[in-house]
């Protein structure tokens, strides 16, 4: 092994061991993947990672605005042939080898600019413009290395991520506020008399319980067109949205066993349910029922 492809190697295991840790449900879903694909992904993964931490850094706003302006350079030099440590050179084998757009990378940094300055949504459509940078952005990305041939599988890529961070939304609504955001639109909150103080103090009656069930029917939407890739993609990479798909819906499902009780405590997956649900879905990809 030259010089070059050892120095390759150890990037993606850096990348690897950031995933390892600190993915969560994520890792579950990479891991049935082709070696191949799940080392990108992983690459994918701990840029995507770095991007989150810069922003939640505890450092003044102008700070963290210049960590993302640097994390911006070095995707630009990545793309131009020039990357800076393991996890751009990992990235670099990536999207030359997937021919993955750079606006996609570009627009996963806007939406992590996004939460530097935006703290509240009025409408939907303004938190969809957000659930797209974020999250449906690395759907797309994915959905490269993963491959599919026909183009309306980035349609339903776009919904699944949307479906996504509209869980992590309704689950987070608690540790949101105490940070002083609110990503619930507004004019949803005040169309059932639920204000923001009511968040403030984790009011649970009979007007949050019919919001959160209004947030609930809109992500099940979402998760009803994401579901539609799985068809799209390869059966051998199929197992990932799928496993991703299945995690989501089943905190979706928890949330509503436990009547959205958000406020006292995070839903939670256990790992031995993570991976029961990560066996049953590549069992059934495998079997071509999924």
């Amino acid at each position: 092994m030259g010089a070059d492809a050892a120095a390759l190697q150890a990037a993606y295991r850096h990348c690897r061991q950031i995933a390892r840790t600190q993915a969560r449900n994520f890792y579950f879903a990479f891991l049935p993947l082709p070696q191949r694909q799940r080392q990108a992904i992983y690459a994918v993964y701990a840029f995507s990672r770095a991007c989150d931490d810069y922003a939640d850094e505890p450092i003044p706003l102008e700070q963290k605005q210049a960590l993302l302006d640097q994390q911006r350079r070095r995707l630009h030099d990545c793309y131009a042939g020039n990357p800076e440590g393991p996890v751009f050179t990992a990235l670099a084998d990536v999207v030359r080898t997937y021919r993955i757009p750079r606006q996609h990378f570009d627009d996963l940094l806007d939406g992590v600019v996004m939460d530097l300055t935006v703290r509240r949504y009025q409408t939907f459509d303004s938190l969809r413009d957000y659930c797209y940078h974020v999250a449906s952005v690395v759907g797309l990305i994915c959905l490269e290395i993963f491959g599919y041939t026909d183009p309306k599988a980035k349609e339903y890529a776009v919904d699944l991520g949307i479906a996504m961070q509209l869980v992590n939304i309704m689950r987070d609504v608690k540790e949101d506020i105490e940070r002083d955001r609110v990503y619930l639109p507004l004019d949803e909150l005040a169309r059932f008399e639920y204000y923001e103080d009511d968040l403030r103090y984790g009011v649970m009656d009979e007007r949050f319980l019919p919001l959160m069930r209004f947030q609930a029917a809109r992500a099940r939407g979402y998760f009803a067109s994401g579901a539609k890739l799985l068809p799209l993609v390869p059966r051998r990479t199929r197992v990932c949205p799928a496993t991703l798909q299945g995690l989501y819906s089943s905190l979706l499902t928890r949330m509503e066993q436990q009547g959205y009780n958000v406020h006292q405590e995070r839903v939670r997956l256990s790992t031995s349910k993570k991976l029961y649900l990560v066996g049953t879905i590549w069992l059934k990809t495998k079997l071509g029922k999924a």
